[in-house]
């Protein structure tokens, strides 16, 4: 599987670099800057991007917006963003489009080698990853005054946060010690409750409770 790496710190870049080939993957490009992220991308066409928001020679959200620009060339580009805080307006232009294969992480991820090895894998093979933190100040955002959401259980806000960062019902049953069909039960009740259409495709599940929780849909 072939990588694109975009992060401007070197110690950071090569111990990612050392870190995923060591499970397997092919490192195409290491990069430090837009620019040259931009260009690996349209050249070397990966198989997922692993990407620092904040990239030379702006330092704002420079990684963010050329990962963007070559989803829209390649649609359903693989990518993985990588942030130092959670940013929710980055979080949303990344779900934007609708098509997947899209995660954020907080940096401090990064250290948990199986975590981040999980994710990269996830997001190239179309799945989301969001980061926990991420999920959990979305959910925060929605007053208690907002009816659908309000709807939920307990237990059903604790199935949305797993679905929201891209486990399958098999993954969340087995952290929430339950039967997967339980899980298939909360499931079918909280797009019940959402109002959204019940899918087999977990990703564009996920992607749907995730624009529900940030726009008020």
């Amino acid at each position: 599987m072939r990588v694109v790496l975009a992060e401007d710190l070197f110690l950071l870049r090569d111990g990612l670099v050392r870190l995923l080939e060591a499970h397997g993957f092919e490192i195409a490009a290491a990069v430090e800057s837009g620019p040259e992220l931009s260009r690996a991308l349209a050249e070397l066409d990966p198989d997922v991007a692993v990407v620092d928001v904040r990239l030379p020679p702006t330092h704002t959200d420079e990684g963010l917006q050329c990962a963007l620009e070559a989803r829209r060339r390649r649609p359903g580009l693989p990518v993985l963003v990588l942030s130092q805080h959670v940013e929710q307006l980055y979080a949303r232009e990344l779900l934007a489009d609708g098509s997947g294969a899209v995660g954020y992480l907080l940096k401090d991820r990064v250290f948990d080698a199986e975590q981040f090895v999980d994710a990269v894998r996830r997001v190239a093979a179309g799945g989301t990853a969001m980061d926990p933190q991420v999920i959990q100040q979305l959910l925060a955002r929605k007053s208690a005054d907002d009816r659908p959401l309000a709807r939920l259980t307990p237990r059903e806000r604790e199935v949305l946060e797993e679905m929201a960062q891209g486990r399958s019902n098999t993954a969340i049953a087995g952290k929430l010690v339950v039967t997967e069909r339980a899980i298939a039960k909360h499931t079918a009740n909280i797009f019940a409750k959402l109002g959204l259409e019940v899918s087999d495709d977990d990703n564009r599940r996920v992607l749907a409770v995730l624009a529900y929780l940030d726009h008020g849909r």
